[in-house]
């Protein structure tokens, strides 16, 4: 659509699809345990929903991550003289952000987001203790600057972090609209 029309549209309820892929590319060396590489293909479905009341948005995300099998994982060295084969059940995903629009470019929102599944098998033997099961909270304030301007602050920390580490995140972002403001 064209600016106009951009400028008068309202939203109410949308949904989306997405899908990313990772091709299992950089150097990958077998005969290590951590490697630049991979050697696997990786593919994430999402289906999104946002939905407006008012001032008040509502943003979910549900997705998968899906693995394919590592058929030469940490092989033909002297630890594992063999080769092995890696597989990974998939990885449920779940985030979500409910904002508030106080005014144009000055907005609010908590964040959330869960993440489960992904337990790691070698040659068939399932590992129980890779099962991930993390969560993080948040939130997120934009405040306007000019009329194409504003600056985002963030901050998010682990809710609930069993595999990997937990950590507080701090961001600034500055952000620039090359269209005029919206109604």
């Amino acid at each position: 659509m064209d600016v106009t029309d951009f400028r008068k549209w309202k939203q109410k309820t949308l949904v989306g699809f997405s899908f990313r892929m990772v091709a299992p590319t950089g150097q990958y060396d077998p005969t290590k345990l951590i490697n630049y590489g991979a050697n696997r293909w990786a593919f994430k479905p999402e289906v999104g929903v946002s939905r407006r009341w008012r001032n008040w948005i509502l943003d979910s995300y549900g997705g998968v991550w899906l693995y394919t099998t590592n058929h030469e994982f940490f092989s033909r060295n002297q630890f594992s003289p063999g080769i092995n084969v890696q597989t990974q059940d998939p990885i449920f995903v779940f985030e979500g952000h409910l904002s508030y629009d106080v005014k144009p470019r000055l907005w609010a929102s908590l964040d959330g987001n869960f993440w489960y599944g992904g337990r790691a098998s070698l040659n068939g033997v399932e590992n129980p203790s890779t099962l991930q099961k993390n969560s993080r909270i948040g939130g997120t304030v934009s405040l306007p600057i000019r009329r194409h301007q504003s600056v985002k602050f963030s901050y998010n920390r682990g809710a609930y972090v069993r595999f990997g580490g937990s950590f507080d995140n701090v961001s600034v972002g500055w952000q620039y609209s090359w269209v005029g403001r919206p109604n």
